[in-house]
């Protein structure tokens, strides 16, 4: 009996599942250990004497290396390979989260700050590179979806465990959990990973599916010599801006809910802490439920024989158009339509959360991790940028309102990108 025979004749199994699992677990680990500084600020600016200002720039040194870091961490990430990769990003993302806890002033704040920017570079070049690896085109955007929602559920789910660590063990318990509970996973990733066709629970059948979907970059990539002229290649192409574009608009969004909405809500809605930890539950839990629908409603158009370009671009333009509303909240006085409106927002960029699908759909042979980089370092120049422009405004100002709008255009703009820009959604042959 021939292979592909015998591989029509089994069911195929699910391993590819079992492995979204394990990204997802690393993504939702990933964000926690990033955004934990915000929930231990407050604590953690009063033990070590730093002020309000001077704590803006720590938060936004995660995001100078971070940034810096990204086309190097997709270098690093085609050369070595997935599973190393991972791990070491892992480890020492981990290492560098524990350490937080014997910070005892601001220059080794900073540093860590820096060095966890470093650390986690490779994670989403990484995941994208899974993806792209373990599931058929007709599944990407879903599984996508799923890891990306580790982004907002941790922080949604699980705050009220971390605000209890807080109150009761101190800041530095934060980093300690975090930290621990991210070395252990290092070891399961190592446990469990491998490539389908090393996966011992991966059948004939499943790797089929996955072959005959596209899936399953070729292993020729790995090694492949980096030069910078191929960065340079890559960003003639107007797939590339338009992608690069469209997610440094998104990714805006998510950085004044990451960074700036408890301020909003404390300064400029005037609520207090118990309404605040009630109410920034929610755009979080709307977010998860965003990306999941989008994932969703891309692949059933997939399936329904819709072109890429409908199937891809349409969740995305959708979720950012509709992310512009919140600009609405700058019109409204009730506490609960304002929320109302962030979470549809906040809903609506986790929409516009799939474009990592399309880095896997025009990424050259053998580059994921370098598109995945150029990709990667445009969304998180936000992670700069608007934390900056933010603060900027509300200090010139005294009110969120132009900050608001400032979000609000930035989505616009990124949906236009994506409509006028991108273009065709087809692999970028160098």
């Amino acid at each position: 009996m021939t292979d592909i025979a015998a591989s029509s004749a089994q069911r195929p199994s699910r391993a590819r599942f079992g492995i979204l699992a394990l990204i997802a677990s690393g993504t939702l680990i990933n964000y926690l250990d990033r955004t934990i500084l915000g929930i231990a600020a407050p604590a953690l600016t009063h033990d070590l004497g730093i002020d309000a200002a001077v704590m803006g720039i720590v938060f936004s040194a995660f995001s100078w290396s971070y940034a810096a870091s990204q086309v190097p961490g997709g270098v690093f990430l085609d050369r070595v390979g997935t599973r190393l990769t991972y791990a070491l990003s892992v480890g020492f993302w981990s290492l560098f989260t524990l350490l937080h806890a014997v910070a005892t002033g601001l220059a080794g704040l900073l540093g860590l700050r820096l060095a966890l920017g470093i650390a986690e570079s490779p994670c989403f070049p990484a995941n994208s590179r899974v993806v792209a690896t373990w599931f058929p085109r007709s599944e990407r955007a879903f599984a996508t979806g799923v890891y990306t929602v580790g982004e907002y559920i941790g922080l949604a789910f699980l705050s009220p465990i971390l605000f209890w660590l807080l109150a009761h063990h101190g800041w530095r318990s934060l980093f300690i959990v975090c930290g621990v509970a991210g070395l252990a996973f290092m070891l399961v990733w190592l446990a469990r990973y491998r490539e389908p066709q090393d996966h011992p629970h991966a059948n004939a059948a499943e790797l089929e599916v996955i072959r005959q979907g596209g899936g399953m970059v070729s292993a020729a990539a790995k090694g492949a010599p980096f030069e910078w002229r191929k960065a340079g290649a890559l960003l003639r192409y107007r797939q590339m801006w338009g992608i690069c574009l469209g997610q440094f608009a998104g990714n805006s969004t998510l950085v004044f809910f990451l960074t700036w909405f408890p301020t909003y809500l404390a300064t400029e809605r005037q609520m207090d802490y118990l309404k605040i930890g009630f109410f920034a539950v929610l755009p979080f839990i709307a977010a998860s439920v965003g990306v999941l629908f989008g994932g969703w409603w891309s692949d059933g158009m997939l399936r329904r024989g819709l072109s890429p370009n409908i199937a891809r671009k349409l969740p995305v333009i959708t979720g950012l158009l509709l992310a512009s509303t919140i600009i609405a909240a700058n019109f409204v006085e009730s506490d609960a339509v304002v929320i109302t409106i962030l979470s549809v927002a906040f809903f609506a960029q986790g929409m516009a959360a799939l474009g990592w699908t399309l880095v896997s759909d025009i990424a050259p042979e053998g580059m994921l991790g370098l598109t995945g980089g150029i990709f990667n370092l445009a969304a998180n120049l936000a992670g700069i940028v608007t934390p900056l422009v933010i603060g900027f405004i509300v200090a010139a100002t005294g009110s969120f309102f132009f900050a608001l709008a400032y979000v609000g255009l930035l989505a616009l703009l990124g949906a236009l990108a994506y409509i006028f820009i991108l273009g065709d959604v087809e692999r970028i042959v160098l």
